[in-house]
């Protein structure tokens, strides 16, 4: 390839990757500012007095502290449900032999397809019944709902490509069906595990309209509640909102860049081989 086209394609891919990468950068920017410089005409303004005041709102007003426990605890729950259900569901449907196999797992599939704003009503009124509403479940349930049929779409590539005689030979070994699906399958599919941990945490962690529907008190509310600790009706503290968004963004920030190669394997090798 001559070197004007090997040019040209880096100033191409660094001007598409500029753009996904400025509404953090404008995200920073304004977490230094005041909220008055939120209304000025420029874009990006430099902080030539930069707010640091605004980090010791996000974390001690904003309740940042007690919010991010309840997140972790929620996302941690979640991932080990759907790490779990995920795993022995596709096992089921790709190892097994039983009746309206295919059914069950066309309808598992379609959960793919149904957007989270369409559940949130009939979900509501649901949860409203089982006395869900305001506790942990009345999140962790969606979410691992939400969370299990692409992950288990996923899962199924990897276990079609493992061969049968592996098992085979735990049983003649005497083996049980939980010794072969958690002490052999899931080792195997480490690597499709790792994507599901980490899809999930990033669906699960900045998640605000279920999180906001069906959780109304204080103790229990998630880090995304944080910014509307800063919103009045007559005025809103932007320089501390910004903030807030930008230590919820952190951890998000770091895993993605860590393990983003292993989350586009694993989606990729999913597909090819489901």
């Amino acid at each position: 390839m001559k070197a004007r086209a090997k040019f040209g394609i880096w100033v191409f891919l660094s001007i598409i990757a500029l753009l996904q990468l400025f509404p953090l950068i404008w995200l920073i920017n304004n977490s230094f500012n005041t909220s008055a410089d939120f209304y000025s005409e420029h874009i990006l303004k430099w902080p030539l007095d930069p707010q640091w005041q605004n980090y010791v709102n996000a974390w001690v007003d904003g309740n940042m502290l007690k919010y991010m426990f309840n997140s972790v605890f929620v996302t941690s729950v979640t991932i080990v449900l759907t790490v779990i259900l995920s795993l022995t569901l596709s096992y089921a449907f790709t190892r097994m032999q039983w009746k309206m196999r295919s059914f069950f797992f066309t309808i598992i599939l379609l959960g793919i397809m149904i957007p989270i704003h369409a559940t949130l009503l009939p979900n509501f009124v649901i949860f409203k019944w089982l006395g869900l509403t305001d506790s942990y479940l009345g999140l962790i349930l969606p979410y691992t709902a939400v969370s299990v049929p692409f992950n288990m779409f996923i899962l199924t590539g990897f276990l079609r490509s493992i061969p049968k005689e592996m098992e085979e030979s735990a049983v003649i070994d005497g083996s049980g069906i939980y010794r072969i699906v958690f002490g052999i399958i899931a080792p195997l599919t480490k690597p499709a595990i790792v994507t599901v941990i980490i899809t999930t945490f990033l669906n699960c962690w900045n998640e605000f309209i279920m999180a906001s529907t069906f959780i109304s008190n204080e103790a229990l509310k998630t880090l995304p509640f944080s910014v509307m600790n800063f919103t009045g009706v007559y005025s809103s503290d932007y320089g501390s909102q910004f903030a807030v968004m930008v230590l919820t963004t952190i951890p998000a920030i770091v895993i993605y860049a860590f393990f983003n190669d292993q989350i586009t394997k694993g989606v990729m090798e999913g597909a090819v081989k489901g």
